[in-house]
């Protein structure tokens, strides 16, 4: 199967535990990046609960198990971000610290490839959510 059929990403990533290796690299980056120091603001200083949210998601994400929605239930990713200052920079320092986190795994290029291409798009609608809320709040 192909990367995005069925569950081959999510096989391909190492299943929940490579998934989860991965999401703590990521973690680990935006504490490490000063990019990254404007999103890692917006989270608690404890990322346990940040860290299995994204894990979770990207579980179901990548064609695995819906561990989010059977922990947290559904999610709808602009809605949730919606209320954070998010703009090109934010997005894309959070885009560096995943693209840093994948060059980290054992992952072979075009999976890297594919994810950080996927991964962009929910990155940009949440900023685009933003932007839409933020000119309407002006009016």
């Amino acid at each position: 199967m192909a990367l995005g059929d069925g569950d081959a990403t999510f096989r391909a990533c190492g299943g929940e535990a490579g998934i989860r290796q991965l999401v703590e690299t990521f973690y680990a980056q935006m504490d490490q990046l000063p990019e990254a120091a404007r999103i890692r603001a917006l989270h608690a200083p404890d990322l346990s609960l940040s860290i299995d949210k994204l894990a979770c998601f990207l579980c179901a994400w990548t064609g695995g198990p819906a561990r989010y929605a059977e922990t947290y239930g559904s999610i709808q990713i602009p809605t949730v971000h919606r209320h954070l200052p998010i703009g090109e920079s934010e997005r894309d320092a959070w885009l560096l610290c995943m693209t840093n986190a994948l060059d980290a795994q054992p992952y072979p290029d075009d999976l890297k490839r594919y994810l950080l291409r996927e991964l962009f798009v929910p990155a940009e609608r949440i900023r685009q959510g933003v932007a839409e809320r933020e000119a309407a709040r002006r009016g």
